[in-house]
């Protein structure tokens, strides 16, 4: 479907040169039919007004309508009384055929995806208006790269009262969330002699992608349920920098033990090594005591990264960086090659956001809105497939599922997609460690309750032994167990 511009003259870029001995209205007439035959005009596209055309290319208006005419004549145009001239469809190069996708699925537990409809919209554009009332003309140029003052002001006060760092403006850059953010470090680590980077396994793939695109060597480190083995890491002399998410890493959903946080503070302190500090899901805990953030106890060696994507949502694509003295001009710098910094505009609009108490206020209410779904996620699985053993629920957006023993996570998934139930196989974020047995991530960030409980009825044969099913599902017509769940709309 064409575009509807708005206004009388939608710009037209059209080749007419003076100087030729063809007449200016041949070339109109021809310049016209090679936008609309090369497809450059679509299908019931709308042309200027014959006046807005002639004003743009300095021609009188006489010949426009002309033109016009003569393409209406040969089937390139059409006018409807009433209405504007649009390009004729049979003329138009047709559609390039659409690309086929999978279908979408009705639900989907993806981990990592907060619950967009809870997106505090009429909080936003309020902060937004409070941003363009406020702004500077001069905070409308280009200004410091390491991002608005006021928003590194606001972030540095948050992070001291909410999350233990030692933040201050001066050490803060502004990025376009998470993924920039470690980009931006890698780059200057680099620059700074570093070579080997540790990753967490299983952990976020695109971390050890980040560390290979900035021409560093990625080294997996194992995690268990304490968090990342700080031994193995202190076994490897060459590693000079490790990516964690001590908080609540991802996936296993579990928390740096307290030793292992005192080893790794050692560590790198003892190596002159680099902590880049995930700060994922720091902001939504249920049934344990908050975790303070690693670099409020070693300020001069750790990295704090953190965004709005989850509590907010990623379309912003705003986020921090907390650096130690010795990196921060290096990475600034970095940023202005970057892209010149972050939108000043939104970087004010979060700023008053979290001022003003309503970012505050919303994540109170998210919390409240995940700590039902979590309760949901865990009485659904109790109630239709009580072999699962579900972990990493302290925190977080999703939780780890662990499958009895004879059940193979691929084919579960697998025949869950059939059934147009998204799961995720823990085994996705792993490198080198061997799961001990199925293990599936469960995000359940944006599924309402409604749907989990559907989601987890419509798959719960498939995370159960065969011989632990119960009679009525074993009985089950294939046609009712295999039918996708009905999209809603």
């Amino acid at each position: 479907m064409p575009i509807e511009w708005t206004g009388l003259g939608p710009e037209l870029l059209l080749r007419l040169d003076r100087k030729l001995g063809e007449p200016i209205g041949a070339q109109l007439e021809r310049a016209l039919r090679e936008a609309i035959c090369a497809g450059r005009l679509a299908n019931h596209e709308r042309l200027p007004s014959s006046r807005a055309l002639a004003r743009e290319l300095g021609l009188s208006r006489g010949l426009v309508i002309d033109c016009y005419a003569q393409l209406q004549a040969e089937g390139y145009l059409v006018t409807r009384g009433g209405s504007s001239t649009r390009v004729a469809p049979v003329h138009a190069r047709p559609p390039a055929p659409p690309v086929r996708a999978a279908p979408p699925l009705a639900i989907d537990f993806r981990p990592g995806v907060p619950d967009l409809a809870s997106f505090p919209r009429r909080d936003w554009l309020a902060a937004l208006r409070e941003a363009c009332r406020t702004i500077s003309t001069a905070g409308l140029g280009y200004v410091d790269p390491r991002g608005d003052l006021q928003l590194r002001e606001v972030i540095a006060a948050y992070l001291r009262r909410v999350r233990g760092s030692a933040a201050a403006p001066d050490g803060i850059t502004i990025c376009a969330g998470f993924a920039q953010g470690v980009n931006l470090a890698l780059r200057a680590l680099a620059r700074a002699g570093v070579r080997r980077v540790a990753v967490e396994d299983p952990g976020d793939p695109d971390q050890g992608i980040a560390v290979r695109r900035a021409g560093l060597e990625a080294v997996p480190i194992a995690v268990d349920d304490g968090g990342l083995d700080v031994d193995a890491l202190a076994r490897d002399p060459a590693i000079q920098a490790v990516i964690l998410t001590p908080a609540h890493q991802f996936p296993t959903g579990g928390v740096l033990a307290p030793a292992r946080r005192r080893a790794l503070v050692r560590w790198a302190t003892a190596r002159s090594a680099t902590v880049l500090e995930d700060d994922y899901d720091a902001e939504f805990r249920y049934d344990r005591a908050p975790v303070s953030a690693l670099q409020g106890e070693a300020p001069d060696r750790v990295i704090t990264l953190g965004s709005v994507s989850k509590s907010l949502a990623p379309a912003l694509r705003l986020g921090w960086m907390v650096c130690p003295p010795r990196l921060i001009d290096a990475i600034a710098d970095d940023k202005r090659r970057d892209d010149r910094g972050s939108p000043a505009i939104d970087q004010r609009a979060l700023a008053h956001l979290i001022e003003s108490g309503r970012y505050d206020r919303h994540l109170r209410a998210m919390r409240a809105i995940y700590t039902r779904r979590r309760a949901t996620l865990v009485a659904a699985l109790a109630r239709h497939a009580p072999a699962v053993e579900l972990t990493g629920l302290a925190a977080g957006l999703h939780a780890v599922a662990r499958l009895p023993d004879g059940i193979d996570a691929a084919a579960a998934i697998s025949a869950a997609r059939a059934r147009s139930v998204g799961l995720h196989d823990l085994a996705d974020y792993r490198i080198e460690s061997q799961p001990r047995r199925g293990e599936l991530v469960i995000g359940f960030g944006n599924v309402t309750e409604e749907a989990i409980e559907r989601g987890i009825a419509a798959i719960a044969d498939l995370l159960q032994p065969p011989s632990r099913r119960p009679a009525s599902q074993s009985r089950r017509p294939a046609e009712r167990r295999t039918r996708p769940l009905a999209r809603r709309h």
